[in-house]
């Protein structure tokens, strides 16, 4: 079983991230206030705890997660080739649509870390929500 160990939206397209404990996610919107949470393949992203600290380590810097500008943080769940999996997190359920390629914007936020996110998944998934709910930091996630 892993963990939900963060929890962000964008209230614009290239604003910060901003972290909160919990959030409503929602089947027409996504991780609340986020400006990207319409349906879709791309709803929500999700992001691997450990995946991202090899990413930073490659780098030999400790990042913070919300650089890489997903929505949900989580630990001790493999994110890795689960491309039409579906992911629970405390009550909500998302479909994995996709691997999340990381962009040039990564690179605005620390040099290298595009290249660093690249391999095995590292950047994360993309996801649409199935069931929606409320989420809380400390939920448990795992994959179904």
């Amino acid at each position: 079983m892993g963990i939900l160990k963060g929890i962000g939206y964008k209230l614009v397209k290239y604003g910060p991230v901003i972290t909160c404990e919990k959030a409503f996610v929602g089947l027409q919107t996504g991780v609340e206030r986020d400006v990207r949470g319409l349906p879709g393949k791309r709803q929500v992203t999700v992001l691997s705890e450990e995946a991202f600290k090899e990413a930073s380590d490659e780098l030999g810097t400790a990042l913070p997660w919300t650089l890489r500008r997903a929505n949900l943080l989580i630990s001790d769940v493999s994110l890795r080739e689960t491309k039409g999996r579906q992911l629970q997190i405390g009550d909500i359920i998302l479909e994995i649509t996709g691997e999340t390629d990381p962009c040039y914007r990564m690179d605005e936020q620390h040099e290298g870390l595009k290249a660093a996110l690249n391999p095995d998944w590292r950047g994360g998934v993309t996801c649409r929500v199935i069931q929606e709910g409320t989420i809380r930091l400390g939920d448990e996630a795992k994959l179904l």
